[in-house]
C-alpha cells in the first residue's frame, strides 16, 4: 500500500466499519520490514488482557454509576418507570455486570448501550466485550 498523509486513518476507518458492533477494538499498525511498532502491539495486547481481568468493587461501581443513572434515568415504558437500585460485577472470565431494578424487561437496548459506554468511560474497558444483565430486585 502506498503511504499518503491519511492512509492509516482511512484504513482504520474501513476496518472499524467492517467490525461495526465492536467499535472499541484497538488497532495497531506495524511494519515487520521496517521493525516499527512491533512492541506497541504486544503492549496493547497486555493492556487489553489487564482490562479483561479488571475487577471493580461493588461500592466503587455504585458510587460512580449511580450519579450517571440519576442524571439520565431509563426511559419509561407505558407509564412504568425503571428504577435501578444497585449494580455489581459478576465473577466471570470477562467483564459482566448485573443491574438490579424493579422492571428489568422494560430496559431498552439503547439504555443498555448507554450504560456500557459509561462503564467503558469510567473504568477503561477498551478492547474488551462487556455483558450487562438486568435482574429484578
Amino acid at each position: 500500500i502506498d503511504k499518503e498523509t491519511n492512509t492509516a486513518r482511512d484504513y482504520e476507518m474501513r476496518v472499524k466499519t467492517r467490525l461495526a458492533p465492536f467499535s472499541d477494538v484497538p488497532i495497531v499498525f506495524t511494519s515487520v520490514v521496517d521493525k516499527q511498532r512491533i512492541f506497541k502491539a504486544v503492549e496493547m495486547a497486555l493492556q487489553v488482557y489487564e482490562n479483561r481481568n479488571r475487577k471493580i468493587k461493588t461500592s466503587e461501581l455504585n458510587s460512580v454509576m449511580q450519579p450517571e443513572i440519576e442524571h439520565n434515568p431509563p426511559p419509561s415504558h407505558r407509564n412504568r418507570f425503571v428504577n435501578i437500585k444497585f449494580m455489581m460485577q459478576l465473577p466471570t472470565p470477562h467483564p459482566a455486570f448485573v443491574f438490579y431494578c424493579n422492571n428489568p424487561k422494560y430496559v431498552k437496548d439503547s439504555y443498555r448501550n448507554f450504560l456500557e459506554n459509561k462503564l467503558r468511560k469510567h473504568f477503561d474497558f477498551s478492547g474488551v466485550p462487556i455483558t450487562i444483565f438486568f435482574r429484578e430486585k
